[in-house]
């Protein structure tokens, strides 16, 4: 059995790989070896395969993506990415590939949503400045204690950010279509329950995947239904929000603040207003940079990869028709 796998990725888990799994090699410099002798890509033949996180963040993934598409009797394609909505997935499931997709990101996305209302709360760059002016005054800021969230997709990424937010005392409110006891969540509800739920909510964060049913989901309405001093966190994609219907919520004072990874355009024009809102802390889609994420999807693939070679279940099979 041949496995389309990124070289660096190979080199670190080559020790754990089980017997019977053969790698064909995707190197750095977009060439392949099977066994030690160059392949060309028109010739590549592979079963399985593998996109690891450093393949997307380092590697040629635009060549890795063309052998996938090209590929002829691929069966599993294991995704290093939480999220699967890029058409180019779409394109390779379509050859009757079952795919999988990695929660890996979830502990450093649910990490940053924490830190970045943390950060809001406390209104950290007052804090900054007063520390920059030599000021001894006193700094209020808000509790994360006895907050109410709303977390809006809470699958892998959005139950990580619900466990460290109730840590911290809040009280989580979880929503997908259909939730479970096991969830662990203070209450969980359905997408129909959302505009009901917003006035009572101090921080909402986004964390569903995009699709027909999410496009725009935070539209003017939504932002209506906010409580005053509401934070609003998107960590999911641009395109869940209606970007001027923000803006203008914004500068009307409702929510308070926005915390944006994501933007409807990437990379995010110079002149866009969002860089320069008072009420705004953005960053550029990283959310989930931490280094951890290695490792952590290494371990993913190599616990599907047990699962497929003993003709298991597999975690994580993204359903497109959904």
């Amino acid at each position: 059995m041949n496995l389309l796998i990124y070289a660096p990725a190979y080199n670190r888990i080559r020790d754990r790989m089980p017997e019977g799994v053969t790698p064909l090699l995707l190197h750095p410099d977009e060439s392949l070896t099977l066994n030690g002798q160059k392949v060309a890509p028109e010739d590549a033949r592979f079963d399985i395969a593998w996109a690891s996180t450093d393949l997307y963040t380092k590697g040629p993934s635009r060549a890795n993506f063309a052998l996938l598409t090209a590929a002829k009797g691929l069966k599993w394609f294991q995704s290093g990415a939480a999220g699967f909505d890029h058409p180019i997935f779409a394109k390779v499931a379509a050859t009757g590939t079952i795919m999988t997709r990695s929660d890996a990101q979830g502990i450093a996305i649910a990490e940053y949503v924490l830190a970045r209302t943390l950060e809001a709360f406390h209104d950290a760059a007052g804090r900054a400045a007063k520390q920059a002016a030599h000021d001894w005054s006193r700094h209020e800021f808000r509790d994360v204690w006895g907050t109410r969230w709303l977390v809006i997709g809470y699958g892998a990424i959005g139950s990580q950010i619900g466990i460290r937010a109730r840590a911290f005392g809040a009280h989580v409110t979880g929503v997908r279509r259909s939730p479970a006891a096991s969830d662990p969540a203070d209450a969980m509800i359905t997408p129909d329950g959302i505009l009901a739920a917003l006035p009572d909510t101090d921080v909402v964060v986004i964390a569903a995947p995009h699709s027909g049913d999410t496009d725009k989901l935070v539209d003017a309405a939504f932002l209506a239904a906010m409580k005053e001093r509401s934070v609003l966190v998107n960590i999911a994609r641009g395109r869940l929000v209606d970007e001027p219907a923000l803006l203008a919520a914004l500068d009307a004072g409702k929510p308070e603040m926005a915390i944006l990874d994501v933007f409807e355009k990437e990379p995010l024009p110079p002149d866009s207003p969002f860089w320069d809102h008072p009420r705004v802390l953005l960053s550029g889609h990283c959310a989930a940079d931490s280094p951890m994420n290695i490792a952590r999807g290494d371990e993913v693939f190599l616990g599907n990869l047990k699962r497929y070679l003993k003709g298991e279940p597999l975690r994580l099979v993204v359903d497109f028709n959904s």
